[in-house]
């Protein structure tokens, strides 16, 4: 039995999702993006707050600026203010990526090795100390980057949403009560929860993010 067959089983406990996924097929959701955490983070700095071609725009003139890459950190902080800001960055999140550049630097922000045999928790813990990076920013960095299959992002409300939805709730659930539904998945099988946020966001409302 593969990975997938035995998370989709363990899901299908669930009589609630094991319609989701009849209805929807195959979660989509892959890990292992080829970005390092360093990257993930500055990408996700920029986005902040922001509409996805906006983000995009900005950060290709900020990559522009060291050959289309996105800079490291010692040629980011090597650029001036100025310049950075006429790439379209805001004051705070200019403030956001120097700090981000700067604990790269320091070994606060681990590289991918590094990163790869750190806990959950540890790099929550650890990353949300810089400027501009919260809870969920990491745990879009444990899914999507460092492929980790037992995160679920509670504090996402498209994720409430789609579980609200599913299960005919009159309001969303609150991070603690989503938190304890996942735990029912993750003592039967580790790599879950990453995997179970994936169908509530395919469920959530439409028009909604």
């Amino acid at each position: 039995m593969s990975e997938d067959d035995t998370l989709y089983a363990c899901l299908g406990q669930d009589p609630v999702l094991a319609a989701a996924m009849e209805r929807i097929g195959p979660c989509r959701l892959r890990g292992s993006d080829g970005k390092t955490p360093y990257q993930a983070l500055f990408r996700a700095i920029i986005g902040q707050q922001l509409h996805g071609r906006a983000a995009e725009a900005i950060l290709g003139r900020v990559c522009a600026l060291t050959g289309g890459e996105i800079p490291d950190p010692e040629a980011f902080l090597a650029q001036t203010e100025d310049c950075l800001r006429q790439c379209g960055l805001s004051a705070s999140k200019l403030l956001a990526l120097q700090g981000l550049a700067q604990a790269r630097l320091t070994g606060l922000v681990p590289d991918l090795a590094e990163a790869a045999v750190l806990g959950d928790e540890v790099l929550v813990e650890r990353l949300i100390t810089l400027r501009g990076i919260g809870r969920w920013t990491v745990e879009m960095l444990l899914i999507f980057t460092l492929n980790r299959r037992d995160v679920l992002p509670v504090d996402d409300f498209a994720v409430r949403a789609g579980w609200q939805k599913l299960h005919s709730l009159p309001l969303p659930p609150k991070p603690a009560a989503l938190r304890k539904e996942g735990e029912r998945f993750s003592l039967i099988v580790r790599p879950l929860p990453g995997i179970s946020g994936g169908f509530p966001r395919r469920e959530r409302p439409s028009g909604m993010f």
